[in-house]
C-alpha cells in the first residue's frame, strides 16, 4: 500500500512525527480509533451493498437462454434498386470489369 506512495521507513517516521506534534500523544489514541471505526463502518456499508446488489442480480437472472427472433432478409426498395443501374445499361459486374 505504501509502495504506491514511494514511501520509506523514514519519511513514514517523519510523518508519525508531524501528526503527533500536530495532536498530541492524548488524542492519537482516539484519532485511531475514530479511523478504525470510519473503517469498519465503510466495510459494511460495501459488504451490504454488494450483498443486495447479488441478490437482485439473482433474481433477476433467467433460467433458460433467450433465443433470437428470426433473421429477415433485407430488400431494397424498388426505387433503390433501379438507382444502382447505371445509365449506360451495363450491369454494376460489367462495369468493374471495363
Amino acid at each position: 500500500m505504501l509502495a504506491i506512495f514511494n514511501l520509506c521507513g523514514g519519511e513514514i517516521i517523519l510523518i508519525l512525527a508531524i501528526v503527533l506534534i500536530l495532536f498530541g500523544a492524548k488524542k492519537l489514541p482516539e484519532l485511531a480509533k475514530g479511523l478504525g471505526q470510519g473503517i469498519k463502518e465503510f466495510k459494511k456499508a460495501t459488504d451490504h451493498a454488494s450483498e443486495g446488489l447479488r441478490d437482485v442480480m439473482a433474481q433477476s437472472a433467467p433460467n433458460a437462454p433467450r433465443r433470437l427472433p428470426a433473421a429477415t432478409t433485407f430488400s431494397p426498395a424498388p426505387e433503390c434498386a433501379a438507382s444502382q443501374v447505371p445509365p449506360d445499361g451495363l450491369s454494376i459486374h460489367q462495369n468493374l470489369q471495363q
